[in-house]
């Protein structure tokens, strides 16, 4: 304990007899730290609020669509139509293990939908209560869903996403009002929570509105389904499962499982997979030009401290000759960088903090994402400041650690 003593108070004399050197030399570690931690936290928050917006859609949701073939199989010519119907939603889900949740949807444009004199044009959505959770659709407080007994009974109620329900009744509560779909009036369970959405087909959710399956198909007469959506248990096995879907749905209706055109499928779930490899590229990307800043500050170190070992090689001299061993020599100067580079990083952890609160407080959130200092980020920090520590200090300590009694004097 006493030597760590003696060698800081070794350290604060020689901070206050270089000051400008020292203070050139902690800058270059701040700066470096600035760099590191900042672009890391930008390049974390950036992936932290496009997966946000990503999965706005739901979470590797998998959308089928009725197509036509463009292969000919068994006989069977091409451009015949597919279509999808409520018993296939039945035939996955039993036959595709890997399918989790599944829902029909009936799918209209044209009807409009009115409140006194508001009148507006949002895609009317049939579904079932599943749907909800497939597609993160939760309910604001004071309202609720579509739920089972609304199905079974083919209930005339409806929930509205929000800018629907902002159109149409401005800011009064819709909740348990009544809304009029073409002439048929329809009661407002529910308003959707507003999401970050920026995937979507055929409208954004805020813009729907979503009654039962069975009361689309009582009011409209449509048996075709718009398309099915589903969620699959094991998301980096999904194009494994959605190779099953065709298979399925191609014996059925008798069209070759490799024509992706006789039933299209969008899955989102690899597109994940590839913004996990983008933002891991990516984010390496940023940890390397931060580190080379970094590694700037370290180098500035290393000189400093082989300056300092030069000019303090008769010190080093006298401390051998009373008895210092080459070990307490490398301590020595070893913990003096390690000072230096310790001195600089908590300073520029407390400005690259300052820096990132004050980058959320600029409206850029739902785009690029707010820089965020994880836990992630004070690892990589903390690991890349070790290692030019290790780098910087080691070398000049060993240097001095090796000089001999008799070199030292003579100088």
């Amino acid at each position: 304990m006493s030597g760590v003593l003696n060698t800081l108070r070794e350290f604060i004399r020689d901070l206050r007899a270089q000051k400008l050197r020292t203070a050139l030399t902690v800058f270059g570690i701040i700066w470096g730290t600035v760099a590191i931690v900042v672009l890391l936290a930008f390049g974390m928050g950036f992936k932290k609020q496009l997966s946000i917006n990503m999965h706005g859609i739901g979470e590797s949701v998998a959308i089928i669509w009725p197509g036509r073939t463009t292969k000919p199989f068994q006989g069977f010519g091409v451009d015949r139509p597919i279509p999808l119907r409520e018993e296939d939603v039945r035939l996955i889900a039993t036959q595709v293990a890997d399918v989790r949740e599944i829902s029909p949807e009936y799918m209209r444009n044209e009807t409009p939908i009115r409140v006194g004199e508001n009148i507006i044009n949002p895609a009317i959505s049939g579904i079932v209560p599943v749907y909800a959770n497939i597609r993160n659709i939760i309910a604001a407080p004071g309202g609720r869903f579509i739920n089972d007994l609304d199905v079974r009974e083919r209930r005339r109620v409806a929930m509205l996403g929000d800018e629907t329900a902002r159109l149409l009744f401005g800011e009064t509560d819709p909740i348990g009002r009544l809304v009029y779909v073409g002439v048929v009036p329809f009661t407002v369970v529910g308003v959707m929570q507003k999401k970050i959405q920026n995937s979507s087909y055929n409208r954004r959710d805020a813009d729907r509105v979503f009654i039962p399956s069975t009361t689309f198909t009582a009011v409209f007469g449509e048996s075709g389904l718009s398309n099915i959506v589903l969620t699959t248990k094991d998301p980096m096995g999904s194009e494994a499962t959605m190779e099953h879907i065709r298979e399925v749905m191609g014996r059925k209706y008798k069209f070759d499982p490799t024509d992706k055109d006789a039933v299209f499928i969008w899955n989102t779930a690899e597109m994940e997979e590839f913004l996990f490899v983008f933002f891991l590229a990516f984010n390496i990307f940023m940890g390397l030009i931060g580190s080379f800043t970094l590694a700037v500050g370290g180098l500035g170190v290393a000189n400093i401290m082989y300056i300092v070992v030069q000019e303090r090689t008769r010190e080093i001299g006298i401390k051998r000759a009373v008895g210092a061993r080459k070990r307490d020599i490398l301590v020595q100067f070893f913990m003096e960088t390690m000072f230096i580079i310790l001195l600089g990083s908590s300073v520029g952890f407390v400005i690259a903090y300052g820096i990132t609160q004050a980058l959320q407080q600029i409206p850029i959130r739902e785009f690029v994402g707010a820089p965020e200092i994880s836990i992630e980020v004070a690892l990589v920090t903390t690991a890349v400041l070790a290692l030019v520590g290790l780098l910087a200090g080691l070398m000049p300590a060993r240097r001095a650690a090796n000089l001999t009694i008799t070199d030292c004097l003579r100088t």
